[in-house]
């Protein structure tokens, strides 16, 4: 069956499938039409999910090829059916109690899923290629071998990668890089050392080589995470999303399934793309983020974790409500300590008050703003703020020096001039939202006491243009909305 070329009707299913994921793509490149891309990637994924189990109709006869007629086997289709019902419950219950403040770390879980299955397919040709039809006389075709062994070590990859990426961003494991002597070396000789084998299991099919392969996989995972710090975990979450999505290519060629594939090449592509695209925001290396431990040193380097004892600005919600009341245009920077508070409501509704004082009222974005590529936009998005009015980095940074206030909520190191300044720091050379060109500066923050996720103080707090407004972000902004009602 594996061998032969697919039945039309499954050819065109799998066709259609892959339309409505490049459409569901499409959709999700921004948040006005996030809605229907969600909607065109469901109905892709039921197609290609019925479409298989129809193709692969499990019945109790062997080899033959696949008819309407055939007798079911039961047994396989509980078990299929009991997989997808578990499945099914779990994500609708995780989607619905999760916080929005924990959707990277879901995101880094899911992925990680994504990428053991890879490894259980993998594993599960390489027990038995007789069902897969990739074997003659339980000798593994070497092409065959080549994609399961390359799926087998990219999925093992995303899986503690993911892992990792999810401690550190739920706070289980230190935000701050991990750094190991000569890691540059150890990644490079393990990496090295898979292709190697991945290489020689063409001709020597031994499950010593096979698991070795899975196992140093793992450990690469590992190695290659741990020493990336916090403030570079949004790249990370997004080259993991890519990583999951090659793996899961990979095993579509294994079996030679042409639904998985195609899915499999668009999360891979469109992971690789997004994950330049945030290189680029943050000034970094694309082919250091593949190594790994990016950031890292400059980190070290930078060393400047605690927040310096100057002489700041403060001011309350009174005295911030006046300022934005008498302004003509006020731009709204939200970060993650927004998203911790869950702030996003009280904000859209002060943004709709000044609209009604007729202030003019504009969201600026930074691409790596949260934990997660697309994290603001999303909580703006769940708190109904007005698509025209939100601007990402490029299209908005050149407004500040014409604009009355910069309201920053939870924002630091994407408002920190230091990436402007200062070389030893570590978010040298990242773009930032210029804020501090606006003629006042109001900024929320819990406390003077902490610095942000990079590890740096922010040189913004202690300028003569800046108000301090020291307090949880939505019992700040709630009390803004009070003065301003």
């Amino acid at each position: 069956m594996h061998g032969a070329a697919l039945p039309a009707w499954v050819a065109l299913a799998y066709l259609v499938a892959g339309v409505f994921f490049i459409l569901a793509l499409r959709g999700l490149s921004s948040p006005e039409s996030s809605r229907r891309g969600n909607r065109f990637g469901i109905a892709g994924m039921a197609i290609a999910l019925v479409t298989t189990l129809l193709h692969y109709y499990p019945t109790r006869a062997e080899d033959f090829p696949i008819e309407w007629h055939a007798p079911i086997d039961w047994n396989t289709l509980w078990l299929i059916g009991g997989a997808i019902a578990i499945g099914a419950v779990i994500g609708l219950t995780t989607a619905r109690r999760i916080a929005m403040t924990a959707m990277p770390q879901l995101v880094a879980a899911f992925h990680s899923l994504v990428g053991l299955a890879a490894v259980l397919v993998a594993a599960a040709a390489y027990l038995n290629p007789d069902a897969f039809g990739i074997a003659a006389d339980g000798v593994i075709n070497p092409v065959s071998r080549i994609e399961m062994g390359l799926g087998a070590a990219i999925g093992a990859i995303t899986f503690s990668g993911s892992v990792i990426a999810f401690l550190k961003l739920n706070g289980n494991m230190s935000g701050k890089p991990i750094l190991l002597p000569a890691r540059h070396v150890i990644n490079l000789g393990v990496i090295a050392l898979i292709l190697g084998l991945i290489a020689y299991f063409t001709t020597d099919q031994s499950p010593f080589v096979f698991w070795t392969v899975a196992g140093l996989s793992f450990l690469i995972g590992f190695l290659l995470i741990i020493p990336i710090g916090g403030a570079d975990m949004p790249v990370v979450v997004s080259m993991l999303n890519s990583y999951s999505g090659w793996a899961a290519a990979a095993m579509g060629f294994t079996l030679q399934n042409s639904a998985m594939i195609i899915t499999g090449a668009l999360v891979g592509s469109s992971g690789a793309i997004l994950s330049y695209i945030m290189c680029r925001a943050m000034n970094r290396s694309f082919l250091s983020v593949i190594a790994g431990g990016f950031g890292g040193d400059a980190a070290v380097a930078g060393g400047a974790g605690a927040a310096i004892d100057r002489p700041y600005k403060r001011g309350s919600a009174e005295d911030a409500a006046f300022l934005m009341k008498q302004a003509e245009q006020v731009i709204i920077v939200p970060g993650y300590g927004m998203a911790v508070a869950q702030a996003q409501h009280a904000l859209r509704e002060m943004g709709d008050l000044l609209k009604k004082e007729g202030v003019s009222v504009k969201y600026a974005i930074h691409p790596v703003a949260g934990r997660m590529p697309g994290h603001m936009n999303v909580l703006l998005a769940e708190a109904n703020v007005p698509y025209d009015e939100v601007f990402e980095l490029e299209d908005i940074n050149s407004e500040f020096a014409r604009s009355d206030v910069a309201f920053v909520i939870g924002a630091n190191d994407v408002t920190n001039p230091a990436a402007k300044t200062d070389k030893s720091s570590p978010i040298y050379g990242m773009p930032v939202l210029d804020v501090e060109k606006a003629k006042t500066v109001l900024f929320i923050k819990r406390s003077m006491g902490g610095a942000g996720y990079a590890g740096v103080d922010n040189e913004l707090f202690y300028r003569d243009n800046t108000m301090m407004l020291l307090a949880d972000a939505k019992k700040m902004v709630e009390e803004i909305v009070k003065s301003l009602g």
